[in-house]
């Protein structure tokens, strides 16, 4: 009992961060690391992680969460017709890429520095969204092909898995801005957030194997107990979130996904 006791004293603040999760991965197309992260930063060491390892184990605990928490809510939006499957097949070996190289720089990058540079460029992003001349209208006519498709592509999988999120944010920014409808692209980003993930998980869980001071029940830097927890209610909650995403008016869900993208801006460069 010594070691599940603070998981179950932990057991409580994970279900409800898996719940906000889901229900906004299923709003925003995101995998809800946004959310998860900051929980996990602050329970882990409660959990008997080491200190010097909490980030990067927050950080594969929610890549581990937002497979099933992104599947999820790709399946509920596909269901309303909601999901551009050719454009994930498209981008999908480039992500990958991006996700191993990514992986690889975990342990060299500054997590501090890129939340920072990343937090501004949401926060740029943001006001794009809720200015009232703007409103997020498109800005070119359509994606980019070729070669710079696939740095973007490629781009993506670096970005959101040393961020430990799913990718959502950034496809629904990319494709919004470059013309598609919010509601596509929010369905489209759900899809991008599990062919991240998976690799992403896989990484973390190699890179991770070995190391002292994980946490019980933990493989690598995912610690398995505490994405179960968050699994369990968001994949509840997630279906929750595209049906609200879908009863909104895409110009409403346009502001409302500039509200989130300020939030998320000033908590990366507060650093959570």
């Amino acid at each position: 009992m010594t070691d599940l006791a603070p998981l179950l004293y932990a057991l409580p603040v994970l279900l409800i961060a898996g719940a906000a999760a889901g229900f906004a991965g299923g709003l925003f197309g995101i995998g809800g690391g946004f959310v998860v992260v900051p929980a996990l930063m602050f329970l882990l060491p409660l959990m008997g992680v080491a200190p010097d390892q909490v980030a990067h184990v927050a950080v594969g605990t929610s890549l581990a969460s937002i497979i099933v928490t992104s599947l999820r809510s790709t399946q509920a939006h596909a269901q309303r017709g909601a999901v551009d499957f050719a454009l994930l097949k498209s981008w999908a070996g480039w992500v990958v890429l991006g996700t191993a190289i990514g992986t690889g720089l975990a342990n060299f990058v500054s997590g501090n520095q890129l939340a920072l540079i990343f937090g501004s460029g949401v926060l740029g992003f943001a006001a794009y969204f809720l200015m009232p001349a703007r409103q997020g209208a498109p800005r070119f006519a359509g994606l980019p092909t070729g070669l710079p498709r696939a740095g973007l592509a490629s781009a993506l999988g670096v970005f959101s898995t040393l961020l430990g999120i799913g990718g959502g944010t950034l496809t629904t920014l990319t494709m919004t801005v470059c013309g598609a409808p919010i509601h596509r692209a929010i369905g489209t980003a759900a899809g991008m957030g599990a062919i991240i993930a998976v690799p992403a998980t896989i990484g973390f869980a190699i890179i991770g194997m070995n190391e002292p001071g994980t946490g019980w029940g933990a493989v690598g830097y995912v610690h398995l107990p505490a994405a179960l927890a968050l699994i369990a209610t968001s994949v509840v909650f997630a279906p929750l979130g595209v049906a609200t995403a879908h009863f909104l008016a895409p110009a409403m869900l346009r502001r409302v996904f500039g509200v989130y993208l300020a939030l998320i801006g000033v908590l990366m460069i507060t650093k959570f």
